[in-house]
C-alpha cells in the first residue's frame, strides 16, 4: 500500500517523529556535556577567587592553582557561625533563587594566603537589572580592609550595568572598610558625584542605576554576615577602624 506523503496524517507523524528524534538527540548532548559544563563553571569559580586576592591565572590553570593560595574553607550560617568546612560545595545562585529567606542561606568564606599574608575571600550574590550578578570581595589580614574585588553578570546592558566587570568599577573598591569604631557599616554603591567618597562607599555606575542598587543591595546583606564571624573571632582591634573618619552615610535612593 502506498503512503500518501501529502497527507496531513504522514505530515504530523513526521513531525512527532522528527520532533522525538530531535528532543532525544538534544536530552544526550545534555547529558554527555553536564560534566564539562560542571568543570567549567567551578574552574571559573576557581579562577575569580584567586583573581580577588590578585592572582591571575586562566581557567585551565585555576584548579591547580586553587590549593597552593586557598588554605581553609568554612560556611557560615546567617549569625556567623561556622556550621561547616566545604565552601567550594555551596553554590550560592542555587540558594539566593530558592530560598527566600537569607536566614536560611549558606554563606561560605575562603581563607588564603599570598606572599606572607592571609586574605578573606567573601563570594556575593544578588540581583541586576536584567538578571543575577555576583562577586568577590578579599579583605586583607585586619578583616575589615578590602584587598581585592571582582564582579560578574548574566544579562547586564553593554557599556552601562556591564560595567561592574570593569577595573574602573571593581578597584574602587580596594581600601574600603565593612565598619568603623561603631560598628558595621557596609561598603555603599552611590550615585556618581552625589557626595564625597569615603572609606564606605563608591561610585555607581552612569546610566546602570538599578545595577549599582543591586550591587549596593548585595553588599548590605552579605557583609554583615561576615561581619559578626570576624568579630565573634577577633583578637585585636584592627588599625584600620580606630584610624576611621566617616561621616553617616547619605542613603537616599539614586536618581534617574
Amino acid at each position: 500500500m502506498a503512503i500518501n506523503k501529502e497527507s496531513n496524517g504522514y505530515i504530523f507523524g513526521f513531525s512527532a517523529v522528527l520532533v522525538i528524534l530531535v528532543g532525544a538527540l538534544l536530552a544526550t548532548l545534555s547529558i554527555v556535556l553536564k560534566p564539562f559544563q560542571k568543570k567549567n563553571v567551578e574552574e571559573e569559580k576557581m579562577q575569580n577567587i584567586l583573581q580577588a586576592i590578585g592572582v591571575d591565572v586562566s581557567r585551565s590553570e585555576a584548579a591547580k592553582e586553587f590549593g597552593v593560595y586557598v588554605k581553609k574553607q568554612l560556611v557560615l550560617n546567617f549569625e556567623g557561625k561556622v556550621i561547616s568546612e566545604d565552601a567550594f560545595g555551596v553554590d550560592i545562585q542555587k540558594e539566593y533563587k530558592s530560598l527566600a529567606s537569607k536566614e536560611e542561606r549558606q554563606y561560605p568564606l575562603y581563607v588564603c594566603e599570598k606572599q606572607g599574608q592571609t586574605f578573606y575571600v567573601i563570594p556575593l550574590i544578588g540581583t541586576g537589572l536584567w538578571g543575577p550578578i555576583w562577586g568577590f570581595i578579599a579583605l586583607g589580614e585586619d578583616k575589615n580592609t578590602v584587598q581585592g574585588a571582582v564582579f560578574d553578570h548574566k544579562t547586564e546592558t553593554p557599556g552601562l550595568g556591564a560595567e561592574i566587570t570593569e577595573a574602573s568599577f571593581y578597584n574602587q573598591f580596594l581600601g574600603k572598610k565593612l565598619a568603623d569604631a561603631k560598628g558595621f557599616v557596609s561598603i555603599h554603591v552611590v550615585k556618581p558625584g552625589s557626595e564625597e567618597l569615603g572609606n564606605h562607599t563608591v561610585n555607581g555606575i552612569t546610566g546602570g542605576t538599578l545595577t549599582s542598587v543591586g550591587v549596593d543591595e548585595m553588599l548590605g546583606r552579605i557583609l554583615g554576615v561576615y561581619y559578626r564571624y570576624f568579630e565573634a573571632n577577633k583578637t585585636t582591634m584592627p588599625v584600620a577602624i580606630e584610624e576611621m573618619e566617616q561621616e553617616p552615610l547619605n542613603t537616599a535612593e539614586y536618581g534617574a
